[in-house]
């Protein structure tokens, strides 16, 4: 995508390409999550710009008898949340939108600023006063009885038929919106449609803003980099990464081949950068075992693993080593290499 002018036809494709690969991610991150394996990262999100930025798929997903409708709010409120969940979120509620319109009808996506008062709370149990960001999911398909309402939450109910849905996707919602401190509402009807209200917290520190949406400035250097890692995929994109900005990178396919390199190298080494786990030698043996003619090369670890599990499977040593983890955006991966090189955040293995 870098390497594509402004004005190639490929671009939007590649665009589309990127940004599904960035979702792919997010929901591993989300099945991580659930099981318990993964750390959310909740920062101050534009819902807006999440609803815009996932218009294009929606309208392929929903079909051509639906007429989608989105109504943004100008002055919306920002909220605090894990991005990947919030899409999964509208995903999932634009999916059990779908699905009520067999035969086509409306679907709108409304978000708004919105203030829950005594008033309301009298009438939504579990909500609370405050602040609040609303997004909004309505159809105009075929609606709920009052006895379907009560259960839509409830893990594993569904009423599509065999084949046709896990009873899931409500439930993640639920859990989603409520591990986000915020409050969802349903008001449906038979034969009338339904809408969703998915209420989340209103904060005003728009400092903490996802840094992915901020502009930076290329991390370039000139620095010789040893990267050992098994999967060749990876480590061919990691070596364009480093090469497109200038790094010298030496190869490495295996633990042991890195330390051979290393051994016998004869130009400075200032970064390993590694696998922490591969077949044979892990990147924290190879770490321990650079010659000692070599004490300013610095290290820096990465994992498909979070580095609090890194830590805990005895892999890292907590607190002493620079650590990204997969997968790993382009300007991460250099931003990272460049802040372990100038001693930012870690200090010499």
């Amino acid at each position: 995508l870098q390497e594509l002018g402004t004005e190639s036809p490929l671009r939007e494709d590649v665009e589309e390409i990127r940004k599904a690969g960035e979702r792919a991610a997010a929901l591993t991150r989300q099945l991580l999550a659930f099981s318990r394996k993964q750390i959310l990262k909740p920062v101050v999100l534009d819902l807006d710009a999440v609803v815009a930025d996932l218009e294009k798929m929606v309208r392929r997903l929903i079909g051509e008898d639906i007429e989608m409708l989105v109504l943004p709010e100008p002055d919306l409120g920002s909220v605090k949340a894990d991005a990947g969940q919030i899409e999964q979120v509208i995903m999932n509620l634009v999916i059990n939108a779908r699905d009520a319109m067999p035969r086509g009808g409306k679907l709108m996506i409304e978000t708004s600023n919105a203030e829950m008062d005594d008033s309301y709370i009298r009438r939504h149990p579990g909500a609370m006063n405050g602040s609040y960001v609303c997004l909004a999911v309505s159809d105009t398909g075929t609606g709920m009885d009052r006895e379907t309402q009560s259960r839509i939450f409830e893990p594993f109910f569904t009423t599509k038929g065999p084949g046709k849905g896990t009873g899931l996707g409500l439930s993640t919602v639920y859990g989603i919106v409520k591990q986000s401190g915020g409050y969802i509402s349903v008001d449906s009807e038979l034969g009338r449609g339904t809408s969703f209200r998915v209420y989340l917290p209103r904060v005003l520190d728009s400092d903490e803003a996802d840094p992915s949406t901020k502009a930076s400035q290329p991390s370039i250097g000139m620095e010789t980099v040893l990267l050992a890692e098994d999967e060749e995929g990876l480590r061919v994109l990691a070596k364009r990464i480093l090469k497109a900005r200038g790094y010298v990178v030496l190869e490495a396919s295996s633990g042991e081949e890195a330390l051979r390199i290393a051994q016998t190298h004869l130009g400075p080494i200032h970064l390993l950068l590694t696998d922490a786990v591969m077949p044979g030698m892990g990147g924290s043996d190879v770490a321990a075992r650079i010659p000692a003619d070599r004490p300013q090369t610095r290290v820096l670890y990465m994992s498909g693993y979070t580095d609090d599990a890194v830590v805990r499977h005895g892999l890292l040593e907590a607190g002493t080593a620079a650590f990204i983890q997969k997968p790993f955006t382009t300007q991460a991966l250099a931003d990272k290499v460049r802040a372990v090189l100038d001693g930012r955040g870690t200090r010499d293995l």
